[in-house]
């Protein structure tokens, strides 16, 4: 909405942070200023459903937490007399409560079209008419480089399925508006009739003052509300009830009682992690960030991206290295920046374009593979989430979605209403899931990669895929949509459109060709042999040589009890038969697809297509892991996990020379895929994959290529991890 008017004598505005946390180049924030304010309040609304409702881990609690604090000291570097003032507690009467008590003309906010906030601006727009006369909502798109809306209007209101059907539908909207700078001043907090304030702490008092009758969320108000980060819900608070306790309610403005200021200077501050009833070395996170958060640093990272000329001119996602830890990534790791907008969209997207065409060298990359278009692929996802609505996120009502038995998939009753706590599922699934959360799969790299996540908040984007792949279609064929709250809670970089996205590796949307299956010991091998992040992330294993460092149940019992590790006592066996389970899920994935049910599809909606598809493919249910088998059967290693006869086995002296760790010997092809063929990025994501641009088309696999009968087969790159979740990681 375009502002009207305003002389400076009339306009005051309240302005929302929301998914912008920064000064530079923000459109609402210049669309506020240019209203030319006599006052100015700078507000962040401390959402209870953010901090509830919603799965957050202590890394991306964090990471907000510093990126509020930073704007807040950059606004009062703007000017001395004002901070980022937090508010606690629900926005839908907090924000209405502020524009009324502050005598607020305008309420400025950029625009956001995805998951919850759709619901809650629109009964804040609602409120705010029926109760705020006079008062206009400014808002301004300024998270994505196109509107989203925009994007689906030009592609026939329908989601963008591949980077083809992206690019077509942008070519014809004008191209994004070049950055602005950073304000550089920025008006007074002032009250109704005041003219003039002393400085930032009579401000503060004031303000308390004011409105000390603003509406207190409490959290016994709502004893029923299901909080989804407690322990008990596998969350990152405190088990203790009382460290554990959600204090930041406990007042409207602050200050937390762990607060370093108890004084005014605390007053409507930033909340602390203690406040939300967590420590971070308790959740299994770094006691110090390493990927910190704030403008601040999103700014000096671009600065160091930026000398790095050859390096973006020749990017290439696929080409890097998932082995590399966070504090030494083969990428960017802009996607937290861009997540919570410390990082302006469109400065990093011309200022990569400005130093790329300098470069005169050669080999430079383009769409979708390039640094372009790892930023495209989040305009992509977005699309397709605000196409679909809430039912993104799930798999019951999403068009777009294949329908799979999964085990633990969502529960819903019999009026469709989604059950909450999710009642657990089959005992051997549920407990395959807990080994995953906790790194003890008994598979090094799958280990290894949560392990870092889950301490960082951080994995490269093709860990992120060998992690959804193994839970989901790879090996475990547990439904994504598990695997989406996983990464929801642990992800930095999380966001309701990229993530259910990325969820494509489960091979329901986007992507079919679900004959090709990442090795959990092979694939690492092709980027690193020595397997340094497994020894990182799982030190018991970090004197293994290398031949068996993605693969330590192969290794003889001397070896095992040379490198300190007895395999089942020291580290996890293997809990599932990596060559049986994927062979199983291959004969699920062809049913599945041979069915062709989707999320709206009857059979679905009426509960009938589990037990058709079971019924298809006769597989049978998961047994119960056993990963501590290895060690009372005196270190008999499993049939599947034997080297092929004639190999030459560590220490043995017979034979030919040893195959490396992890590496599957060839049997041939079985009907509709590659037996032993794994996924690396070349294989996954370039121009050779097909989409699901037809939603309801049949793929049937022949001769290694998934064909799509009847709908069109798309040759463009198909999602590789979006932007937010890939462009930076």
């Amino acid at each position: 909405m375009s502002p009207k008017s305003a002389s400076a004598s009339a306009a005051r505005v309240l302005y929302w942070f929301r998914t912008d946390l920064r000064l530079h180049d923000s459109p609402a924030l210049l669309k506020a200023l240019d209203l030319k304010p006599a006052a100015f309040f700078p507000v962040w609304c401390w959402d209870v459903n953010y901090v509830l409702r919603h799965r957050v881990g202590v890394n991306r609690f964090r990471f907000l937490l510093e990126s509020m604090e930073d704007v807040s000291r950059s606004i009062t570097r703007t000017n001395p007399n004002s901070q980022l003032l937090v508010v606690r507690g629900d926005p839908i009467s907090l924000i209405p409560s502020l524009c009324k008590k502050l005598g607020i003309t305008h309420l400025c906010f950029e625009q956001d079209v995805s998951g919850y906030a759709r619901s809650r601006d629109e009964s804040i727009r609602k409120l705010i008419k029926e109760q705020c006369k006079g008062v206009e909502i400014v808002e301004e798109q300024g998270h994505y480089l196109y509107a989203p809306q925009d994007i689906l209007e030009k592609n026939g209101k329908k989601p963008t399925m591949s980077m083809s059907s992206l690019q077509k539908a942008v070519s014809s909207l004008p191209a994004p508006p070049r950055p602005r700078d950073a304000p550089k001043t920025l008006p007074e907090p002032l009250l109704p009739g005041q003219t003039s304030v002393k400085d930032r702490l009579s401000v503060l008092k004031g303000l308390a003052e004011a409105l000390s009758d603003l509406p207190h969320y409490k959290l016994d108000d709502t004893a029923s509300t299901l909080d989804l980060n407690a322990a008990s819900a596998g969350g990152d608070r405190l088990p203790d009830p009382a460290k554990g306790r959600v204090s930041c309610y406990d007042t409207v403005f602050g200050p937390d009682d762990d607060a370093a200021e108890r004084e005014l200077d605390a007053l409507f501050g930033v909340p602390t992690l203690a406040s939300l009833g967590m420590d971070a070395v308790a959740a299994g996170a770094l006691a110090e960030a390493v990927i910190k958060g704030g403008e601040t640093e999103a700014l000096r990272r671009l600065d160091v991206l930026l000398a790095r000329k050859a390096y973006l001119a020749t990017f290439a996602k696929p080409k890097t290295s998932p082995a590399q830890p966070a504090d030494d990534p083969a990428t960017t790791v802009m996607s937290p920046y861009l997540k919570f907008g410390t990082i302006s969209i469109r400065r990093l997207w011309y200022d990569v374009q400005d130093v790329v065409k300098e470069y005169k060298g050669k080999d430079k990359t383009t769409i979708p593979e390039n640094y372009e278009g790892q930023l495209l692929f989040r305009e992509m996802y977005a699309v397709g989430e605000l196409a679909l609505g809430d039912e993104y996120q799930q798999i019951r009502g999403n068009k777009i979605s294949r329908y799979m038995d999964w085990y633990l998939p969502n529960v819903y009753d019999d009026a469709g209403k989604r059950i909450e706590p999710r009642p657990r599922g089959d005992k051997a699934s549920e407990r395959r899931l807990e080994l995953f959360v906790q790194g003890k799969t008994g598979f090094p790299w799958i280990d290894a990669l949560v392990r870092q996540l889950r301490s960082t908040g951080w994995v490269h984007h093709l860990g992120r895929h060998s992690l959804a792949a193994f839970l989901t279609r790879g090996q475990c064929w547990i439904s994504w949509e598990r695997g989406s709250e996983l990464f929801e809670q642990w992800l930095l970089d999380w966001d309701p459109c990229s993530n259910p996205g990325n969820l494509w590796l489960s091979c329901s949307a986007y992507f079919s060709q679900y004959f090709r299956v990442y090795g959990v010991a092979s694939f690492p091998a092709k980027y690193d042999k020595s397997g340094s992040l497994v020894r990182r992330y799982c030190p018991e294993l970090k004197d293994f040589p290398d031949k068996y460092i993605y693969a330590p149940h192969t290794a003889p019992i001397a070896v095992q009890k040379k490198a300190n590790c007895i395999i089942g006592t020291d580290y996890p066996f293997p809990m599932l038969d990596e060559k049986e389970e994927k062979s199983k899920c291959l004969a699920r994935c062809k049913a599945a697809y041979g069915a062709g049910f989707y999320g709206t599809s009857k059979e679905v909606l009426e509960g009938k297509a589990e037990a058709i598809l079971r019924k298809a493919h006769g597989q049978p249910d998961p047994e119960m892991p056993d990963t501590g088998s290895a060690v009372s059967k005196a270190n008999l290693i499993p049939d599947w996990a034997k080297p092929s006869v004639g190999v030459k086995e560590e220490g043995d002296g017979k034979g030919k020379s040893s195959t490396p760790a992890g590496k599957e010997g060839k049997k041939g092809k079985k009907e509709g895929h590659h037996e032993d063929e794994d996924e690396d990025e070349d294989d996954q994501d370039p121009d050779t994959a097909d989409h699901d641009d037809d939603h309801h088309e049949t793929v049937k696999p022949k001769a290694g290529k998934a064909r799509a009968k009847g709908a069109k087969e798309e040759l463009e790159s198909p999602p590789r991890k979006s932007k937010r979740q890939r462009t930076s990681k």
